[in-house]
């Protein structure tokens, strides 16, 4: 929704909190994907302040109900938007932060999130809806936390046109299962398209990696552990090339 006062628009917009960064005394800019408005940036004033609970409500991961002002008819540019209302929708942030793995693991989402929405207030819709699954997802414990992540890596791969092929040979399009894996060549390759540099991952893992893409849970928690940690290996590497520097959080993440 966006409302116009003069110089100013009005802005409200669901959206999740992805970063926080001080600014003097008592305030914050609030990084937050939104969901018609893609990644802003806004002033949040007198959050660090002990008695606000307005901050409270502005932690990283985070689903809240946002209302911004904003110059002109641009939430972009040389001038922060001003963060002047906060309801929360989900408290992810609260049911995540207890847990290690959780944590890491929400963090490396957040980390993609920012990361393939470059540009602000451009919307970003699949993303957002990505992030908000995988966080609700993460926050119920219903499946181990590394594969949550790399769940939600691939598909954020796949919608912003970086769908990796686990099967069919990414080249010729010859059906599968095929036995190499080439990140540079987007995928599984067949015996005539290998390349140098070509991985021979099991097949195990390759089927691990498509359940996740395709959201089947029987068949990625069943995986033993030794292709899950395969698996995020090359998704690990695959994100890297493709937004051409690796996460800083994935460092963190145990498997």
């Amino acid at each position: 929704m966006v409302q116009h006062n003069g110089g100013m628009s009005l802005i409200r917009d669901d959206g999740v909190v992805l970063r926080t960064t001080k600014l003097g005394e008592a305030d914050r800019i609030i990084t937050i994907l939104t969901r018609q408005h893609g990644r802003v940036r806004a002033v949040a004033r007198g959050v660090r302040k002990t008695k606000s609970k307005f901050g409270a409500r502005l932690e990283p991961c985070s689903h809240v109900d946002v209302q911004f002002f904003a110059r002109g008819d641009e939430i972009v540019g040389r001038h922060l938007a001003l963060c002047t209302q906060v309801e929360t929708i989900s408290p992810y942030g609260g049911r995540i932060a207890v847990d290690y793995d959780r944590w890491t693991a929400a963090s490396a989402m957040l980390e993609t999130a920012e990361r393939f929405t470059e540009n602000e207030g451009e919307p970003a819709v699949q993303q957002y809806l990505l992030l908000v699954g995988a966080l609700r997802t993460l926050a119920g414990g219903e499946h181990q936390p590394h594969l949550v992540l790399d769940a939600f890596l691939l598909r954020s791969l796949a919608v912003n046109g970086y769908a990796p092929s686990f099967d069919a040979c990414a080249a010729c399009g010859l059906p599968g299962p095929n036995r190499f894996f080439s990140v540079q060549t987007g995928g599984a390759l067949c015996t005539d398209c290998r390349v140098p540099g070509s991985v021979v991952p099991s097949p195990e893992t390759l089927e691990l990696l498509g359940a996740l893409l395709s959201g089947d849970w029987e068949t990625a928690d069943a995986c033993e552990p030794r292709h899950r940690r395969e698996g995020s290996g090359l998704v690990a590497a695959y994100v890297q090339w493709h937004l051409e520097r690796g996460l800083r959080s994935l460092r963190y993440v145990a498997h």
